[in-house]
């Protein structure tokens, strides 16, 4: 099992931190470092920027968003980033929510599988630097009765395959994911309810397309917090878990919520969202159960986190994406270190 991190949104707080966080990754021997976006800043400017000052660590979005881009413009900026990073680059892909993606962005939240699908070959068609032609329910190329014709990429990618990753939170999701994807980024896994939440789909998706599980990254993220009182460092994790699990889309479409209740906390997601919607969001925060935080981060010291990385690993994660917790720089680079050292501990490394 490899090991990742992610830096999370540039701007909310530890800029300063990111790029030495970034590095020291880079030197531990960190297989992949993941940048996101969603209102704020892009991931590829942040790629960028952390590829420029690192020498051999992957870099991928997660994620760059299906309705920011026109899906030629991603292979052009795909295309760009590994041909600058020496082939270093990986994308990751999703179509985000319905807030961002109508509110922010006025492109309306319908058929989201139907778009990532026709996102994704549209993509990949434009990276085999084959003149660009489509014909499909939500994207057609080039428009008809115009000046439009098909034209080429002139950029050409460090590698003839990029990786392309797609986040994916519900049953239909994950399936296609599997079909057509090289692999899947998931957020809140929990390693006891891993297969039943996220792989058993993933491989029925890889068998309609004829393929196996080989070769194909798990890659969940899990926030990592090192010191001794596991309920304490759970504490510093609820507001985040709240906010995902109760605010993060509407009552009726809320991704993260239906997958905690998939999890086995129907009452409690229940409980959270509807006090993080009326506006209680510390009482939303104490709501979450500190299992439910548990199971999904690695807490406590060096060897509890090993035995965690190897309940994953069983549990058919392929790449282990860190997210190190601390108030401090050292406090987050002491978590980076300590997530090497657990999974040498585990054998895992």
């Amino acid at each position: 099992m490899r090991l990742g991190i992610n830096l999370g949104y540039w701007g909310a707080g530890m800029d300063g931190d990111n790029l030495a966080v970034a590095q020291e990754a880079d030197r531990l021997g960190y297989d992949v470092c993941w940048a996101a976006e969603a209102y704020g800043s892009d991931a590829p400017t942040v790629l960028a920027w952390v590829a420029a000052k690192t020498e051999r660590i992957d870099v991928g979005s997660a994620i760059m968003q299906i309705p920011a881009r026109q899906p030629a413009m991603t292979a052009m900026t795909a295309a760009t980033l590994d041909s600058l990073t020496g082939g270093r680059f990986r994308l990751g892909l999703g179509v985000s929510g319905p807030q961002v993606s109508e509110g922010w962005y006025g492109v309306k939240f319908d058929k989201p599988l139907a778009r990532t699908r026709e996102y994704v070959e549209i993509v990949r068609k434009a990276m085999t630097r084959e003149r660009l032609s489509y014909d499909g329910e939500h994207w057609t190329l080039p428009l008809p009765g115009g000046p439009g014709k098909p034209i080429k990429l002139t950029v050409h990618p460090e590698r003839e395959h990029i990786p392309l990753y797609i986040a994916a939170i519900g049953p239909k999701n994950l399936e296609q994911t599997g079909e057509i994807a090289d692999g899947t980024l998931l957020i809140f896994p929990s390693a006891a309810h891993l297969e039943e939440t996220a792989l058993r789909h993933i491989r029925t998706g890889r068998e309609k397309a004829g393929l196996t599980m080989d070769g194909f990254d798990v890659c969940p993220t899990v926030p990592l917090a090192l010191g001794e009182d596991v309920d304490a460092l759970a504490d510093v994790f609820r507001p985040y878990t709240a906010l995902y699990v109760g605010g993060m889309g509407s009552r009726k479409q809320n991704f993260y919520n239906q997958l905690a209740r998939r999890m086995g906390y129907e009452k409690e997601a229940a409980e959270i969202q509807d006090k993080y919607l009326s506006g209680d969001k510390a009482g939303a925060a104490a709501a979450v159960p500190q299992s439910l935080i548990d199971q999904t981060s690695l807490l406590g010291p060096v060897e509890r986190i090993a035995e965690r990385m190897t309940a994953y690993a069983e549990a058919g994660v392929t790449t282990l994406t860190l997210a190190p917790a601390g108030f401090t720089l050292d406090e987050r680079l002491a978590a980076l270190r300590a997530g090497v050292e657990a999974a040498e501990r585990a054998g895992l490394a």
